[in-house]
C-alpha cells in the first residue's frame, strides 16, 4: 500500500484513515475488532478517534472509542502497524473541556490509559478555544512531546486566521507547531477548506486529513429522497444535501463509479485523495464490505476527465 507523508512529520500513512467515531455507537467491540483486523491487514493503519467519541450514543459518556481501540491493540499486538490520532478539547463533563494546559495534561493521561499506549502519534486540538492563548496550548504540547506522551500535535476545525495565528505563536516562541489539520471537506462541502485555508496548508506543508469525507454518508449514493433517511442512524444528518446540487453530485459519482467498476463512496474518497493539499480522507465503516470499499478507494486512480465531471456537478448553480 502506497504511503503518504503526513505534512512535515515522520508519520507516513495510507491515503485513507479509518474513522473511529462509530466504535461504541454503531459498531460494538466485536464488530470493531473485525473491522480493524480487515483494515490493518490490508496495509492501511491510520485510525482517527477522539476522547469524546462516542458520548452522543445512549448510555455513553465519552471514551468508548479509545477504549475499544486500546482493547484491540492489546489483543492483537499491532501497535507498530498503526498510527493513532486522537483529540482533546470537546466537552467531557463539568470542567472538562477546552485547550488550557492544565486540562490538556489531564486529558492526555486519560486517553493514554484508554488506548493502552505509551505515546499518541498525533494529538489534535479538537476545536479552537479562544479563551486560551495559542502559546499556552502549544507550550502544553511541548511538554507532552518532551515527556514522550505524544509525538506530534495538530488542529481540527481551525479557520485560516486561527491556524495562521497558531503558526505565528509557534514561530515567535519556538514552540511545536500544528503539523496536521483536520477540516470538514468533501465533494459537496468545499468552501470552508478551499481557498485561504488550503493555500495556507500547502504553503506551510501541513498535512490534511479530512472528516465528513462522505458528507455524513450522503455521497455513498443511498440517500436520494426523504424516505431514504431512515436507512441508517446517521440518515437524519443528510437531509440538507437532498437538493438539486446534491442530486447532481450523486448522479455524477454513480456515472464515474460505473466506468471504473467501483462504488460511489470509493469515487468520492478517490476525488478527495486527488485534491491539492489533502493527505488522506477519514471515513468510517460498520461492515466488512464497507472496509473493503475503503481499501479499494485507497488505490482508485481517477482520470482528469473523471475529476472534471465531478467538479462540474458540484459547481453551484448559476
Amino acid at each position: 500500500m502506497h504511503k503518504r507523508r503526513l505534512g512535515r512529520t515522520d508519520l507516513s500513512i495510507a491515503p485513507v484513515v479509518f474513522g473511529g467515531n462509530v466504535f461504541g455507537w454503531t459498531a460494538d467491540a466485536k464488530t470493531a475488532f473485525d473491522l480493524l483486523d480487515r483494515f490493518v491487514g490490508a496495509g492501511l493503519g491510520a485510525i482517527d478517534t477522539a476522547d469524546v467519541y462516542s458520548a452522543w450514543a445512549p448510555g455513553n459518556k465519552g471514551g468508548e472509542s479509545e477504549t475499544i481501540i486500546g482493547a484491540w491493540l492489546k489483543a492483537r499486538g499491532k501497535r507498530s502497524e498503526v498510527t493513532i490520532v486522537t483529540k482533546v478539547g470537546s466537552p467531557m463533563g463539568p470542567g472538562r473541556k477546552g485547550l488550557s494546559p492544565a486540562y490538556i495534561e489531564q486529558a492526555v493521561e486519560a486517553s493514554l490509559r484508554r488506548l493502552g499506549v505509551e505515546t499518541i502519534d498525533l494529538y489534535l486540538s479538537h476545536w479552537p478555544d479562544d479563551s486560551v492563548p495559542h502559546a499556552e496550548t502549544l507550550g502544553a504540547y511541548r511538554r507532552l512531546i518532551d515527556k514522550g506522551k505524544i509525538r506530534w500535535c495538530g488542529a481540527s476545525n481551525f479557520s485560516a486566521a486561527q491556524l495562521s495565528a497558531a503558526l505565528q505563536a509557534s514561530r515567535a516562541q519556538d514552540l511545536p507547531r500544528y503539523e496536521v489539520l483536520q477540516p470538514e471537506y468533501n465533494l459537496y462541502d468545499r468552501s470552508a477548506f478551499e481557498g485561504g485555508l488550503r493555500d495556507l496548508c500547502v504553503a506551510e506543508e501541513i498535512g490534511v486529513i479530512t472528516y465528513y469525507s462522505l458528507a455524513k454518508g450522503f455521497l455513498a449514493g443511498k440517500y436520494r429522497t426523504p424516505a431514504d433517511l431512515g436507512q441508517s442512524p446517521r440518515g437524519g444528518g443528510v437531509r440538507g444535501y437532498l437538493n438539486p446540487r446534491g442530486l447532481r453530485i450523486v448522479d455524477a459519482l454513480a456515472a464515474v463509479a460505473s466506468r471504473h467498476g467501483a462504488k460511489s463512496a470509493e469515487v468520492a474518497l478517490a476525488w478527495l485523495i486527488a485534491q491539492p493539499g489533502v493527505t488522506a480522507p477519514i471515513a468510517s465503516a460498520t461492515s466488512p464490505a464497507q472496509v473493503d470499499s475503503l481499501i479499494r478507494a485507497a488505490t482508485l486512480a481517477l482520470a482528469a476527465d473523471d475529476l472534471a465531471e465531478l467538479d462540474a456537478a458540484a459547481a453551484p448553480a448559476a
